[in-house]
């Protein structure tokens, strides 16, 4: 008789490969750590393999616990594909939708959405999260997310998307470091040592970047901010100067400051808003019309 992992037993072993950690893999999949150690242990007993080396610094997979955990991914995305299918067979957003956010978008684009969402689809159940580009482009390629707020252009493998707005980006300032700004702003004239901007792994940092239009353009990577609120802390501290997207202005995060914007004198000064997913979901045609929704929820009444 041959014994066949279970759909929970491979969950348990990709949540420990994704974090390194046991402790965070259990925390992940709403089990005790002892839940999760023993289930991968019943994985391997199962298998008649060690998958996992452990010790009390470091997990560390094995060679052959490497190829079942990248078959153990493709396995799970073909059984969220199941659960995707019927879901998209039954009446239109009134089942489980997983969204991905990055943080330059889900503080200021939510809050005034999500009221209007549920009024319109009271049966559906929305679960958020909020990460980075990078980490949330690979959840939604594996199956972890079901659709993906971003901004665009960036590089999020293969994905069909649809787009909602431009969002431009200003340059914001304190009046007592730029006392006699322009209208417009030209990028050349941005001293790159006084530009405070995002730490790696935003993907607003490299939209700056580009509406700077400078090959050359070197700021002082020694300040990054670790958010937007931050840099605009910075920035009313008289620390630099930075970039912010329009939406976070009219989200309000100048509020209670003396911070000045101007617009930058450049076409690539804006980012592209979209809902993006797999090119392989049945359920397209259902995040089209969220976001259409969410197009009309941010439109002013």
């Amino acid at each position: 008789m041959i014994y066949m992992p279970t759909i929970k037993q491979l969950q348990y072993l990709v949540a420990l490969q994704r974090s390194g950690h046991f402790g965070k893999a259990a925390e992940a999949c709403y089990v005790t750590q002892s839940t999760l150690s023993a289930g991968i242990r019943e994985l391997e007993t199962l298998l008649g393999v060690t998958l996992v080396e452990r010790n009390r610094r470091v997990v560390r997979f094995t060679p052959l616990g490497e190829q079942v955990v990248k078959r153990a991914w493709r396995l799970l995305a073909e059984a969220d594909a199941i659960a995707e299918l019927a879901r998209a067979a039954g009446k239109p957003l009134a089942s489980e939708l997983r969204l991905g956010v990055i943080p330059t978008i889900a503080p200021f684009l939510l809050p005034a959405m999500l009221p209007e969402l549920r009024a319109r689809w009271p049966e559906l159940k929305l679960f958020l999260r909020e990460e980075q580009s990078g980490p949330a482009c690979e959840a939604l390629a594996r199956g972890q997310l079901d659709c993906l707020l971003l901004a665009l252009p960036y590089g999020c493998g293969d994905i069909e998307y649809e787009p909602l707005f431009e969002d431009p980006i200003r340059l914001a300032f304190h009046p007592g470091d730029f006392p006699h700004p322009p209208a417009l702003v030209d990028p050349q004239g941005i001293d790159e040592t006084r530009l405070l901007l995002l730490e790696d792994g935003h993907c607003l940092k490299d939209h700056a970047l580009a509406a700077c239009s400078r090959a050359t353009f070197r700021p002082d990577q020694s300040v990054l901010g670790t958010s937007l609120h931050t840099l605009v802390q910075m920035v009313e501290n008289r620390i630099g100067m930075t970039l912010l997207p329009q939406m976070a202005i009219d989200a309000g995060i100048l509020a209670n400051t003396a911070i000045e914007t101007r617009p930058l004198a450049s076409p690539e000064a804006k980012r592209e808003i979209a809902l993006a997913w797999r090119p392989s979901s049945p359920r397209a045609e259902e995040y089209r019309l969220f976001a259409k929704a969410l197009q009309d929820a941010r439109r002013p009444r």
